[in-house]
């Protein structure tokens, strides 16, 4: 049987691009993805399909804390969930990483600092292709280097918000995009500013997902391979208890057992934490590095709504995705905590709209709301709590037990915006709320972080800061597991950071050159 130096579980915003850092250094990567790739078909881009249909999400059922079903919206395929983002690639704010007092509680230290992750946010953003632009985001953190490439331009009536907010005093600024767009050059573009973005896979994969940004481009390499409809049941340990010795892997529907010197686990938060406990054995009772009794818990997803200001003046707009504003991130005079994030969502059509069916203004169609509604996407910082947690049932399935938490200075930044809206022209604003509950919804999925958190104290964290396990010496998780603190601001771009910084810890203990490496990749 052969013998790999690094299997990766997992091909998303972790594991794709930790394959793609060590590939260029000869070592024998496997990366093990369950699902496979998502089929390039005309359903990418259509609203029934994606939205009501959810034709590209897994059809495996979770349950609450009650035992309900609940029918999570994820997918498994090659790139991971990066496949259906929304690419908006933000740097955590400097204080992020800093203990910082919220309304509920205290949001803990990394740690790291902003300064050590600093490197590889500037490396992530180049091979991501990042747009934006420096100097406009009140909140921004210090920067090495300028965005690669230029922040994508406002369409007409994004524009005027823009300037409509400008006047009213806020500091609004263009939202980092990661997309292969060239407007200076749009017949060359691979992106076409389609409204089918957010959401959706990219059919001309113009958008910098996993798959088509590190995926693909560290198989053209030798020594990396890798193994779709491949699903890990379970890591297989010494008798020491010290080193995983086999993953068992269930391939189109045989189980085997693969090898490899490292290991790294790249599931999605929930997903990579089931794994771990679904590990347990007489060495690791709790779950496969769980002697701290962390694994599974300090489940966070963020606080998220979706606002639709409904106004007179139509929203023709089809990249809508372009705007941002964070003046109320860090609080505001007239509350001292901070209130979080708000930017938009791709343009909603009807079809997406009645998929939510919210209690709409009386009189208008959904129709008529799709035409004129300017579609706001509102994130807060929810804090680590223990009780948030995943488990598992008797038959090994996923149980999510989740309670909201800092919900006050989420509702006070929809009432500034609400504020804001009415006082520059929108007549009507309808909420729909998206809070991980009972249902689990798109936002308690796709933002999922924390549940195998790193630190320096092995009795309060599962990882080191290298994010290798603290009790088996080959084993590591390169996701959003790691996250201490889950900021105000998508986590994407903050895993493949430190994908990158991981890499570079591995190609050490490998016996790779990391800075040589690094340079051959770019």
């Amino acid at each position: 049987m052969k013998h790999y130096d690094v299997i990766i579980i997992g091909s998303g915003a972790g594991g794709g691009t930790l394959a793609y850092r060590l590939a260029a250094s000869g070592t024998r990567v496997l990366l093990l993805e369950r699902g496979g790739y998502v089929p390039r078909e005309k359903a990418n881009w259509d609203s029934r399909a994606v939205n009501v249909e959810a034709r590209y999400h897994t059809r495996e059922v979770w349950r609450d804390r009650d035992g309900r079903p609940l029918h999570p919206h994820t997918s498994y395929n090659v790139g991971g969930n990066t496949k259906f983002y929304g690419a908006a690639l933000f740097r955590m704010r400097e204080r992020d990483f800093e203990a910082l007092p919220h309304y509920d509680g205290l949001s803990p230290a990394w740690p790291i600092g902003y300064a050590d992750l600093e490197p590889y946010y500037a490396e992530a953003e180049r091979l991501y292709q990042v747009h934006g632009e420096r100097g406009v985001d009140p909140t921004e953190p210090w920067s090495s280097t300028p965005y690669p490439f230029p922040a994508i331009s406002h369409e007409p009536r994004i524009q005027q918000l823009h300037d409509d907010l400008a006047r009213a005093g806020l500091r609004p600024f263009h939202v980092p995009l990661g997309v292969r767009l060239d407007e200076r050059q749009p017949h060359v573009s691979a992106c076409i500013r389609c409204n089918t973005c957010d959401g959706y896979a990219c059919l001309v994969q113009a958008k910098s997902d996993a798959q088509v940004t590190c995926v693909d481009p560290a198989l053209r390499h030798p020594n990396v391979t890798l193994m779709t409809h491949a699903q890990v049941l379970r890591l297989e340990t010494s008798a020491t208890g010290r080193e995983v010795t086999g993953v068992v892997v269930r391939h189109h529907g045989a189980d085997e057992v693969l090898r490899a010197d490292v290991v790294v686990v790249s599931c999605g938060a929930i997903n990579s934490a089931a794994l771990l406990l679904r590990s347990a054995s007489d060495r690791h009772p709790r779950g496969l590095a769980n002697r701290s009794g962390v694994v599974g818990r300090h489940y966070m997803g963020h606080v998220n709504s979706v606002v639709l200001a409904i106004s007179t003046t139509p929203n023709p707009t089809v990249f809508q995705k372009t705007l941002a504003l964070n003046d109320f991130y860090f609080g505001d005079p007239d509350f001292p905590y901070p209130m979080g994030h708000i930017s938009f969502v791709g343009k909603l059509d009807a079809v997406a709209l009645g998929a939510g069916a919210p209690p709409f203004v009386p009189g208008l169609t959904l129709d008529i709301i799709a035409r004129h509604s300017l579609d706001f996407w509102l994130t807060s910082e929810d804090l680590p709590d223990p009780d948030n947690r995943v488990t598992l049932d008797r038959d090994g399935n996923i149980v999510l037990d989740y309670t909201p938490n800092n919900v006050e200075p989420h509702g006070r930044l929809v009432k500034r915006l609400e504020y804001l809206l009415e006082h520059i022209g929108a007549k009507h604003i309808v909420r729909r709320n998206l809070f991980v509950g009972q249902r689990i919804p798109l936002a308690g999925v796709a933002h999922q972080n924390g549940t195998v958190r790193f630190g320096h104290d092995p009795a309060t964290s599962a990882l080191d800061v290298n994010c290798r396990a603290h009790d088996v010496d080959n084993l590591y998780v390169v996701d959003g597991s790691f996250f201490p603190s889950s900021a105000a601001v998508n986590p994407a771009l903050t895993i493949v950071a430190n994908a990158l910084r991981v890499g570079d810890h591995l190609l050490e203990r490998l016996g790779a050159g990391t800075r040589e490496v690094a340079d051959a990749a770019r």
